[in-house]
């Protein structure tokens, strides 16, 4: 336990408002830049949709509820991972943390620099791989920042974030602007103005619009990852874990609002970029640009938080496997891993490279392992379960309330998202397969990676 060796463990050094920062800035990237479109598309009225995004940050707060019993019983830098490996052992950890590694951390990461990368190049191009070299750039000096310690990571973390949020909240004068002048009831959603009735709201439908809500909510979990350097965590990791989801749920609400104030329902459905088209109704051609900035902002703010949480599963895997160890080395100075964060920049960078020559295909990749993040999220949930019936002595400072119906719920939801998602993916093809087996391959290398560690690594603890 981390009590009992003070050297090379993470330390309780960040307060609420950096882990608060942290957690927000995950989960508020590009997607509510785009998702409420289609979930636009995918409900009948004004009133299914904002229900739609309500029950979003509802279930998004159960299963934070759910992370915060298991982050203040098991603290620790490798979050999923160490609650994962406690349940099912080290093996099924190991399959989660190559997951990560490989494309769902790092792949996150290169996707958010070629966003980065092609908003930049909207205000400044730098010819013709600017994108390319934006997302490279940002990827480089984040890493850099992250490296110097983990206080300047969380201050920049900090910046960036409240910089998003004054985006956003950009977002909403808009909408209020255009409100005060009829924008939206001019629009052609204003036919569809009046409630439909709930019968003509079909359930598959609204499913599918869920899945997009809860992806535009997803990331809200990675906080489980800073809960071993969390001051005081026993009573700060509830505060931050509803704190950031009430604070995602009422700026997402408020932007959704705007966008049905200057496009109306119809309007919005229609629109591929419904932030630019509402900027650019209200101000003009500047607000082209600055809808650019603030895209581009989403973006670095995500990327920043992700690569803070991602090395931390990194240097998790590597407390716990011998042949891996390199990745566990922990900075006291810096109060950060940083052979885990060298790595991760390296690898994402990699997958840049890849980017550049498939050009949407590594896109697809990564998106196709949606399947194989819901599994493990589905896991980590039934782990509460797990963890209550085998370890019913360990402390819990928190304890879910109404147990055990939020936690089924709240596996419930995952183990539909698991199904819409596998059916999403079921139905496409990538360079001529089914895009299905994309994410049976990353797990598939994962269990021949596993197999070859294990012989190098005998078992010890993780972080």
């Amino acid at each position: 336990m981390m009590q009992h060796n003070p050297k090379g463990f993470p330390r309780e050094t960040l307060g609420p408002r950096e882990a608060i920062a942290i957690v927000v800035g995950i989960v508020i990237g590009a997607g509510i830049f785009k998702a409420p479109s289609l979930v636009a598309m995918m409900t009948t009225s004004e009133g299914w949709m904002m229900f739609a995004w309500v029950l979003g940050g509802v279930i998004s707060l159960i299963g934070a509820l759910c992370y915060c019993e298991l982050a203040t019983a098991y603290p620790s830098a490798g979050g999923d991972y160490h609650f994962l490996h406690r349940a099912f052992g080290r093996h099924v950890s190991f399959l989660f943390a190559w997951s990560r590694f490989s494309v769902i951390t790092t792949g996150s990461i290169a996707l958010l620099a070629f966003v980065f990368g092609d908003y930049m190049t909207q205000v400044l191009s730098l010819g013709p791989y600017s994108a390319a070299i934006w997302g490279a750039l940002s990827i480089v000096v984040l890493t850099w920042i992250n490296v110097r310690g983990v206080r300047q990571g969380a201050t920049t973390q900090v910046l960036l974030t409240g910089v998003e949020i004054a985006g956003l909240v950009l977002v909403f004068v808009a909408g209020v602007i255009a409100a005060s002048m009829g924008l939206g009831a001019s629009a052609p959603a204003a036919a569809a103005a009046a409630p439909s009735p709930a019968a003509a709201q079909t359930l598959p439908a609204f499913g599918l619009a869920m899945v997009f809500v809860l992806l535009t909510f997803g990331g809200w979990n990675e906080g489980a990852y800073i809960s071993a350097e969390l001051r005081d965590r026993q009573r700060n990791m509830v505060r931050v874990m509803v704190w950031s989801l009430l604070l995602v749920t009422v700026l997402y609400l408020l932007a959704n609002w705007a966008y049905l104030a200057g496009l109306g329902l119809q309007g919005m459905a229609k629109s591929k970029a419904v932030a630019a088209d509402l900027l650019r109704i209200v101000f003009g051609k500047p607000g082209e640009v600055v809808i650019s900035l603030m895209v581009a902002v989403a973006a670095l703010t995500s990327i920043n938080a992700t690569m803070i949480v991602g090395a931390r599963s990194n240097f998790a895997a590597g407390r716990d496997w011998e042949a891996l160890g390199r990745l566990g080395e922990w900075v006291d100075e810096r109060g950060t891993p940083v052979n885990a964060l060298l790595v991760q920049g390296a690898f994402a960078m990699v997958l840049m490279l890849l980017g550049v020559i498939f050009g949407g295909g590594f896109s697809t990749m990564v998106e196709y392992t949606a399947p194989v993040f819901w599994l493990f999220f589905l896991l980590a949930g039934l782990s509460l379960f797990v963890l209550r019936v085998r370890e019913p002595d360990t402390p819990r400072p928190f304890k879910v309330p109404l147990y055990p119906v939020l936690p089924v719920v709240f596996i419930a939801a995952c183990a539909y998202m698991l199904w819409s998602s596998l059916g999403y993916v079921g139905s496409k093809t990538w360079l001529g397969m089914n895009a299905s087996w994309i994410g049976v391959g990353v797990l598939g290398v994962g269990v021949v990676l596993m197999l070859v560690v294990s012989r190098l690594s005998p078992s010890r603890s993780a972080a």
